[in-house]
């Protein structure tokens, strides 16, 4: 089975069916008894815990996360996995991105973890719940402020002039903050 995608771009075709590299024999491929257990939590936290131990994986919570409009029309981006249990697996967005947007007209999603180094690949599918509000704002605050300015400064899925407009952006609020943080010390 192949198919094409057409862009919109004009650029120089390129075939790649020829690059691949060898894959394992049978005698070394995953059977299902090799599941340390077949609740899919249990199964999941072991495979993460793998890849956590493995120093040629450098994020083993990045996932990709496939959204769509109401309409049907994707689009997939990484982001990282904050937690998981067996109520569901836990990031956090900017509810005015795109992402946010698209989960917020048809919350179902798909998350995609490959973890290459081990071999593993795990997909997950299903609906999305906002969490409470509190949790989000306790999470926003316990970024390093440097990632606190640069969530405000970025407004994600907007366009933006250029990198000196984010610059300055940045610049105005880690200056408006520092005031803020001499004021509120002098105060006590």
């Amino acid at each position: 089975m192949s198919f094409c995608t057409k862009t919109t771009s004009d650029s120089t075709a390129m075939d790649l069916s020829d690059m691949r590299k060898k894959y394992k024999g049978d005698e070394e491929c995953f059977e299902e008894n090799h599941l340390v257990s077949l609740d899919p939590i249990k199964q999941f936290g072991d495979w993460f815990d793998q890849a956590t131990k493995c120093p040629e994986i450098g994020e083993p919570n990045a996932m990709c996360i496939a959204t769509s409009t109401r309409a049907g029309r994707p689009s997939a981006r990484m982001v990282l996995l904050k937690g998981y249990s067996k109520e569901g697996f836990r990031f956090f967005t900017n509810y005015e991105s795109r992402k946010g947007g698209e989960l917020e007209s048809n919350p179902y999603a798909s998350l995609c973890f490959y973890w290459e180094p081990i071999n593993r690949q795990v997909r997950i599918e299903g609906n999305v719940e906002r969490i409470p509000y509190q949790s989000s704002c306790d999470y926003f605050h316990s970024r390093p402020k440097s990632s606190q300015i640069g969530a405000v400064v970025s407004r994600q899925s907007t366009a933006v002039p250029d990198r000196n407009y984010l610059r300055q952006k940045n610049a105005e609020l880690e200056g408006k903050y520092s005031s803020l943080m001499m004021s509120s010390s002098s105060t006590k």
